[in-house]
Order: structure tokens, then sequence, then C-alpha cells
């Protein structure tokens, strides 16, 4: 009888949690993520598990941003240097000591059907509107994926990054070098 009622209030205060969430809204909105020293927002509905950096296999004939491909809990994912990927050269990084117990695989989400995990330097945890006073338009000649720029209580700018626009780019998908 005892865990029946233990049940029942567990079940009541289940429910009350989801009807508070659904009238109070998603609080966070993106992953704060760190790249050489520059900030980013990834959609939480667009961005995947979150992995340590791991074995990476290279790939022949393929951009210096793509490092190649991994197995991240039983599938295999194509790993791509993203600070590499948006500033356009090969940053030779290494990935040692700790720099490498901060630095981060985060797969895309399996809707966007690319079976992709992004490099990136460090975390920032997670964050909402309210965590910024301001957002406009993303600078000036920036790529299409990098779709608005915020401003946080310290003054701090982030981009976020649209990972579906990002996922969907030819530059992106097109990870073979014409050179042999």
């Amino acid at each position: 009888m005892a865990n029946r009622q233990a049940l029942r209030e567990l079940q009541t205060r289940l429910a009350a949690r989801l009807q508070q969430a659904r009238a109070e809204g998603v609080a966070a909105g993106w992953l704060a993520v760190e790249l050489t020293g520059r900030r980013f927002l990834l959609p939480l509905a667009q961005s995947g598990e979150i992995f340590p950096v791991t074995s990476v296999q290279k790939v022949p004939y393929t951009q210096d941003w793509f490092m190649g491909v991994a197995n991240l809990r039983g599938g295999l994912y194509g790993i791509v240097d993203l600070a590499s990927f948006i500033s356009g050269t090969h940053l030779m990084r290494t990935f040692d000591g700790s720099i490498r117990e901060q630095a981060r695989l985060i797969a895309l989400n399996s809707a966007l059907e690319v079976n992709c995990a992004i490099l990136i330097d460090r975390l920032g945890g997670l964050r909402g509107v309210a965590d910024f006073v301001s957002r406009d338009s993303a600078p000036e000649g920036s790529p299409a994926f990098m779709s608005a720029q915020y401003v946080d209580k310290t003054g701090q700018s982030w981009i976020e990054l649209d990972l579906q626009q990002l996922a969907g780019s030819n530059e992106f998908l097109g990870i073979a070098t014409l050179t042999a």
C-alpha cells in the first residue's frame, strides 16, 4: 500500500512539473561553447549528445577541417574541427593535457540527418534569452549559418550558429578535396 501511495505522489509531482514547464516555457535555449577564444551559441534543439574527445581515424583526400571519423557510442560520425571550418584555415591545434580535458565533441541532432560531431574547445553551459541584454543580426559578411549576435550582461559577444543551416550548406557537406 505504501508503494502505491509513493507512486501516486511521484506521478502528481511529475504532472505538476510538466504543467509548470509548459506555463513558463523553456529556460535554456542554447548550449554556450568556445572556439579559439570566440563565443558561440548552439541551439539545443539542433544539438545532440556531448562526448569527450576520442580517437579519430583520419580520412584521406578530405578538407583540413574534416578531422576524420570516430566511433561515438557505437555510431560512426564524421568529426569537424569547427574553428578551422569557420576560419577557413587549418589551425594546427594539438589536443593534449588540460586542453583535451576541456575540449568536447558535440553531435548534431539526429533530426538534421547528418552523422557528424563538431569539435569545440570548451563548454560554457546553458544559456537562455534572459542571459542577454541585446540581440542583433550577425556581423556583416558572416556566413548564412551565423544567424544572430547576442551581448550578455558582462558585455561579451556571442554568435548564434544555426546548425541546421550549417549541416545543409554545400561547404560543410563538401569534405572531399579535389587533389590527391
